[in-house]
């Protein structure tokens, strides 16, 4: 019998096959990972060959036509793992950068390209921020100019996540400059090794060791025309459109990150031993720990909810908004506290939890800042 509304047998037997990948094929090798920047592509064809990286996509492209609550697990189990770079690796080939192929691409560019994405035999990234448009991509500066058969791409992205080392790039560019706003920007498929474009820098940062990060360049990059994805000039409504589904996984891996954190904390402060008691035996940790908890358990259900309401083709806008303003900052929130019950060891570089402070900051910002999620829920109120 199920323990929640949302959940049915087939549900927690995916659950238990990938928290059983995970443990044996993840955290014990992560940690190199890390050291290395990078998350080996034989892991990912192996995630490929088990069938986790086409979960929602059709079965002609090696997909299993799962539906979003499916979704909501694959990712609350990889933010278990507490290795949040491999978290972002996978989150961003599953469900930031392909869905743009599979929303909009066209017959031939989904036979050409779905599989090898689906299999993890070719990884991808989605290329929208820039130095100067993060969440207001109506900002965005990058052009792309129709030459005959060809566009040509000029300008940069920065902060992208999958930017160094991926195969496929979903591209985001200004097609109509003389449209104001959000209006006359275009998405596109580029292949690495197109003369033009190139891998600007890796970034260095705080977190998310294993992800790959970077800064791209585009000097007078020429593609064929049929690699438009979608609608010219369409494409701030499909970035709109994908961001929902960006913002619902945030909340769902956040959450499964603030669960293992607090079990790890709760081993942590039932062994540990001060002024001839346990921590556990102060109330003060105790009751801390079991509102964080309930906090969690709470944001949880709201992420559930939000997936169903999905499933349901219900608008749900306000929910999914409400998801990444509240988890992104919860994980935050839960990741303090834990740090801080673990004393001195929680910031010395061999804990977990240390790592699992610096990976969980960026996800107030990344995916829509909280301030911004914010205004989008006090829209509809």
């Amino acid at each position: 019998m199920s323990d929640s509304i949302y959940f049915d047998e087939q549900h927690q037997q995916f659950r238990d096959s990938l928290r059983r990948f995970i443990e044996q094929e993840v955290v014990p090798h992560a940690a190199a990972w890390e050291e290395a920047g990078m998350v080996p592509r034989a892991v990912l064809r192996h995630m490929g060959e088990l069938g986790f990286l086409g979960i929602r996509y059709p079965e002609k492209y090696g997909g299993s036509e799962l539906d979003t609550i499916y979704t909501m697990i694959f990712h609350e189990e990889l933010g278990r793992s507490t290795f949040g770079g491999f978290t972002a690796t996978v989150m961003v080939h599953t469900d930031m950068a392909s869905p743009h192929l599979s929303h909009y691409g066209t017959p031939e560019q989904l036979d050409r390209y779905m599989p090898a994405i689906t299999r993890g035999e070719k990884i991808c990234a989605v290329a929208v921020t820039e130095p100067d448009a993060g969440s207001d991509v109506a900002g965005m500066r990058t052009r792309a100019v129709r030459d005959g058969d060809h566009w040509v791409l000029n300008g940069s992205k920065m902060y992208i996540t999958n930017g160094v080392h991926a195969d496929i790039y979903f591209v985001a560019a200004r097609t109509d400059p003389a449209a104001k706003g959000s209006r006359g920007i275009s998405m596109f498929i580029v292949e690495k090794g197109t003369p033009g474009f190139r891998v600007g820098r890796a970034l260095k940062k705080t977190g998310w060791l294993c992800s790959d990060t970077a800064e791209l360049v585009f000097e007078d990059c020429r593609i064929p025309a049929g690699n438009l994805l979608g609608e010219e000039n369409k494409g701030f409504y499909q970035v709109m459109h994908n961001f929902q589904l960006e913002r619902m996984v945030i909340g769902a891996y956040t959450m499964g990150e603030s669960a293992r954190a607090i079990e790890l904390t709760l081993d942590y402060v039932r062994d540990r031993k001060a002024f001839g008691a346990t921590l556990w035996d102060k109330q003060a940790i105790r009751q801390r720990l079991a509102m964080r908890a309930a906090q969690v358990e709470a944001a949880r259900q709201l992420v559930y909810h939000a997936a169903w309401l999905d499933t349901q083709g219900r608008d749900c806008v306000k929910e999914v908004s409400m998801v990444k303003a509240l988890c992104g900052e919860l994980v935050n929130q839960v990741m303090y506290d834990c740090q801080q019950f673990h004393g001195g060891f929680g910031y010395i570089r061999e804990s977990t939890i240390e790592r699992m402070v610096r990976d969980a900051r960026i996800s107030a910002i990344g995916g829509g800042a909280t301030e911004v999620m914010l205004e989008e829920v006090a829209k509809r109120m």
